[in-house]
């Protein structure tokens, strides 16, 4: 009997003490503060679209389908996001379609990494004019920048892109560069991003400032990098794309049905 007493004494105390270990687990893990849920904003005029998309604008009126054609290199083709589906085309799509429940819209992901305009450019037929799209969206810009290769090697095939698609009488919309580390350390890349704009605005289209929202997350809302670029300091995460879409999708909202907005309309873009 002695020997069951101090046997079951032995376990009472094994028993106490990992309930006490659990306990303090579970304090540990109570402790733990999960970080912060990013809110995905940005000022209005830094993503709003200048011109309106008229081609848009007239297939939502009536009710058609709309097809956009995203073209451009790796950060179109989703690099850094964990599936294609959460690319930002891919995003884009889901965006538009909370906006414009009742039209079809399909968005064409022909972004392939390591391109650079001339590159996009030389399959331009193939992969964009095929398409008969509604909206092209041209990112452009980057590679060039990471490669350290003149301005005008950019500007040339990016001014005769753009000729092109006027003629074709589609939307356009400019992506320029990610502000990310292994960007923003390269010399031009100011010079291409104010290129970027001065191209845009003399050829007419649209430009999303990428680059200015994207400094913005970081400069003044103080978003560390490792928050919104992925571990090669390079391309944007599901995060970033997913961000970067809804804001594509609101302007694009705003840009196709901007006769129908009021003055009044809210200074900064959330949702």
């Amino acid at each position: 009997m002695k020997v069951r007493s101090h046997f079951f004494r032995g376990a009472t105390a094994l028993g106490f003490a990992a309930a006490a270990a659990t306990a303090v687990l579970v304090s540990a893990r109570a402790d733990i503060t999960p970080p912060p849920k990013l809110e995905c904003s940005a000022p209005l005029d830094l993503t709003r679209l200048e011109h309106p998309l008229k081609r848009m604008a007239q297939h939502f009126a009536a009710g058609l389908p709309v097809k956009i054609v995203a073209i451009g290199s790796s950060s179109t083709a989703g690099a850094g996001a964990s599936s294609p589906a959460m690319s930002y085309p891919s995003r884009l799509a889901v965006e538009l379609r909370e906006w414009f429940p009742r039209i079809d819209i399909s968005v064409v992901n022909r972004g392939v990494n390591g391109e650079e305009s001339r590159d996009m450019l030389a399959r331009f037929d193939r992969d964009v004019f095929a398409e008969q799209p509604d909206l092209v969206i041209w990112q452009v810009g980057s590679n060039s920048v990471l490669r350290d290769h003149p301005l005008a090697e950019a500007n040339v095939p990016m001014v005769e892109g753009l000729k092109r698609l006027r003629e074709a009488q589609v939307d356009v919309v400019l992506i320029n560069p990610q502000y990310a580390p292994k960007v923003i350390t390269k010399h031009d890349v100011e010079g291409m991003v104010d290129l970027i704009a001065v191209t845009a605005k003399q050829a007419n289209v649209d430009l999303f400032q990428r680059f200015a929202v994207m400094r913005y997350w970081r400069l003044t809302e103080d978003i560390p990098f490792s928050s919104f670029v992925s571990p090669d300091d390079l391309h944007m995460n599901d995060w970033s794309y997913g961000c970067i879409a809804k804001l594509l999708a609101g302007a694009i909202h705003d840009a196709a049905t901007r006769s129908t907005i009021t003055a009044t309309a809210a200074p900064a873009l959330r949702r």
